[in-house]
């Protein structure tokens, strides 16, 4: 089993930053990649980013050139940091860990999510 708590949501200006944090507890060795989605309300559920935990990264085309994402191995931590942020930006934003053996999905791990709120 994998937990996951996401931090350093908050209301912010438009043209701000903001750097979340998806901290992983529990069984981490098992983990494969963690994302970050985020849905706002009356809106479907995105990806943002993701990482394997090889390095492999992929950003949404939308918000490329402003989201990044990193990872601290020791801390068992991963990060997306977002900047020029604008009202589009507002959405719960959560973290998922996926756990494949042998190519197929055998965990799938989220976490209660961080609110991100953008003021105009």
């Amino acid at each position: 089993q994998v937990q996951l708590v996401e931090s350093g949501g908050g209301l912010v200006q438009a043209g701000e930053s903001l750097t979340l944090a998806c901290t992983a507890s529990g069984d981490t060795s098992s983990i494969n990649a963690i994302g970050w989605f985020r849905q706002a309300p009356g809106k479907q559920r995105e990806k943002v980013a993701a990482t394997t935990m090889g390095g492999i990264i992929n950003i949404l085309d939308s918000v490329k050139g402003r989201f990044t994402v990193s990872r601290d191995a020791a801390k068992n931590t991963v990060y997306l940091q977002m900047r020029n942020l604008g009202p589009e930006d507002t959405a719960l934003y959560r973290c998922q860990a996926v756990v494949w053996v042998q190519n197929i999905l055998s965990g799938d791990f989220w976490g209660q999510g961080t609110q991100v709120t953008v003021a105009s």
